[in-house]
């Protein structure tokens, strides 16, 4: 398994994309995630995309951070808001979610971000279980563009802890190379 940073845009990550929307759509009987997400969102360092790909070259999984700053919307200066996590249906239970999960938390503490925050929704149990086993505690404020919805749960995790110098990310440093996971 081969755990690669690649731009928002890369088809890959639209295709991989394009079905977490229709995971969405299906689980919610919606039009899916309507959040507006740029390439440049992801683009370092003020963000970083990854996909998971199987020894053939499939992508099988995908997750993203974006920097976030207090904006009205319930973000604090300093978070990195956590988006498109998604594994592939016959991927599922191998642990990509979490390799990807330690990746982006690890990188985004070396871009200085203070806290990693999410959204996510009742229909995704699983999401729940892996985020809440990974140390994300339920929010206070509640924030993104479904934080209105009472089916959505908002999610947060400090990134650093006082006192403790920043470690240089794996991924950062070696940008556009392998992490093997």
């Amino acid at each position: 398994m081969r755990i690669l940073p690649v731009a928002y845009d890369h088809p890959d990550a639209l295709r991989l994309n394009d079905e977490v929307q229709l995971e969405y759509q299906r689980r919610y009987d919606d039009e899916g995630d309507l959040t507006p997400l740029e390439p440049w969102h992801f683009a370092p360092p003020r963000g970083l995309y990854l996909i998971a790909y199987e020894a053939d070259g499939t992508p099988v999984a995908s997750g993203g951070w974006r920097a976030q700053e207090r904006n009205g919307e319930g973000y604090a200066d300093g978070d990195a808001e956590l988006k498109r996590m998604y594994v592939v249906p016959g991927a599922r239970g191998r642990g990509l979610a979490r390799r990807i999960l330690a990746v982006l938390e690890e990188d985004a503490r070396a871009a200085g971000r203070v806290r990693m925050v999410l959204e996510t929704g009742i229909m995704q149990p699983e999401a729940i279980g892996l985020y809440t086993s990974s140390g994300y505690e339920p929010a206070a404020a509640k924030f993104g563009l479904y934080r209105e919805y009472p089916s959505s749960r908002c999610f947060a995790k400090p990134l650093r802890v006082e006192g403790r110098a920043r470690v240089p990310s794996p991924a950062r440093s070696a940008a556009g190379t392998e992490t093997h996971a």
